[in-house]
């Protein structure tokens, strides 16, 4: 998998580079949200909606890069300067990740764990194939949500509101 620049999608663990996988489903799906997302946030002057950009954690050693996430314009105003950095040096409140069937469930929960020690204040867990989304307030307090429901950003994103069934695409039976 490729970011939009051409460049192998990948994290940072424990210094070691390792690659992450996502089918053609799941991009789709960050993709969409994302489209959504970004613009809702600059437009209504809350912060940076980002796809697929690295985050270095601090005391954690691990950069990670959630598949959309929202850094407000709290944590980095939006007059200062973005560095030219593989890992931006902040903690975004929300971070996104999109489900792939090839993704163990405990590294989905390392991860999660990760997010909230190092200040995240909200994770969603988006299983396309189950076209559900996991709200996670912290790493204990969830939230399932259907295609049938709205996922809203309150109060991290306060007006986002995005009907499940538009962020799903349609797609063929698994074989």
């Amino acid at each position: 998998p490729y970011d939009y620049h051409g460049e192998r999608l990948f994290e940072v663990i424990k210094g070691v580079r390792v690659e992450k996988s996502m089918g053609l489903i799941e991009n789709l799906v960050a993709a969409n949200l994302y489209s959504r997302f970004a613009p809702f946030c600059l437009a209504n002057n809350l912060g940076w909606g980002v796809f697929e950009t690295m985050f270095g954690f601090p005391g954690s050693g691990n950069d990670r890069k959630p598949d959309v996430a929202f850094v407000s314009f709290a944590r980095w105003p939006q007059a200062r300067p973005i560095p030219r950095v593989n890992a931006w040096p902040v903690v975004p409140e929300l971070a996104v990740e999109v489900i792939s069937p090839t993704d163990k469930a405990f590294d989905v929960l390392d991860k999660l764990a990760e997010y909230f020690a190092a200040g995240v204040q909200q994770v969603w867990h988006v299983y396309s194939h189950v076209e559900q989304v996991f709200v996670f307030r912290s790493p204990t307090q969830v939230r399932v949500l259907t295609r049938a429901d709205e996922l809203t950003g309150d109060p991290i994103i306060p007006g986002f509101r995005m009907p499940l069934a538009e962020l799903f695409p349609v797609t063929a039976p698994t074989p």
